[in-house]
Order: C-alpha cells, then structure tokens, then sequence
C-alpha cells in the first residue's frame, strides 16, 4: 500500500481534475474534492454555484454526499484542490465531514504547490454533534 503522502498526492490530484468540471459561472471559484472513505473507497465533487447563491453545493458536501448515496458513511481523509491556495472546506462543510468522521485529515495546495494537512478537529474545535446531546 502506497504510504501516507502518496495517498494524499493521489487525493489532492483527484481533488484538482475533479474542479475542471466546477460550475461557477458567477464566483468563477473552482473548488474540487476527493473523499477517501474507510473502505479504501474514493469519491469526487465538484462545486455546483446556482443563480440563487443559497442553492449553491461546496465540493465536499458534493463528495461527501456522493460517498453516503454509494452507502459509505465513514471517512478518513478529505482534499480540497482550488487554484486560490491555502483553502480549506467552509463552516457548513466543516461540520459534514464531522458528521462522518470525528477525526478526518484535511488536505490541501498550499500557496507554494506543497501539500498542507490539518485535522478536522482542528478546523472545528466546537462542533454539534447530536449523539454528544444523549
């Protein structure tokens, strides 16, 4: 099995062809994102932009969705490519892929084309998490 920075290569190249098919015609902010799921399972979104702004889906919801709609529920790693540089998932999305994984890696492009990586427990210290309310 490929190591650990490999597989994140692999993602985050997966993450970056999948944002060629972004539809963004009003921010023209082109986002992918590749999911790999416990299953050794990898899924793909683009962001879908709707003249209704509220209609609008990131790429990792995109992903995200896609994996659950394949019967995955469990994720390990999310990357998110866009050719802005050092962007990582919104608030909403945030709190999906904690949803799913309560300790996920979060990779993405950094501004010098290097690979960064965080935890999603580090992009949402707080998060909601229902089954914590029983």
């Amino acid at each position: 099995m490929k190591n650990e920075k490999e597989l994140y290569e692999k993602l985050l190249n997966i993450a970056k062809e999948a944002s060629k098919t972004s539809y963004s015609p009003y921010s023209k902010f082109k986002v992918g994102c590749a999911v790999l799921c416990d299953n050794g399972e990898i899924y793909f979104g683009t962001n879908i932009e709707n003249a209704s702004y509220g209609l609008t889906i990131c790429a990792e919801r995109v992903a995200i969705f896609n994996a659950v709609s394949n019967g995955v529920k469990k994720i390990k790693a999310v990357a998110v490519y866009t050719d802005k540089k050092d962007i990582t998932p919104c608030g909403a999305c945030r709190q999906v892929i904690f949803e799913f994984s309560k300790d996920a890696d979060i990779i993405y492009n950094s501004k010098n084309n290097k690979i960064k990586v965080t935890n999603i427990k580090s992009l949402l210290p707080n998060s909601f998490c229902c089954k914590s309310l029983k």
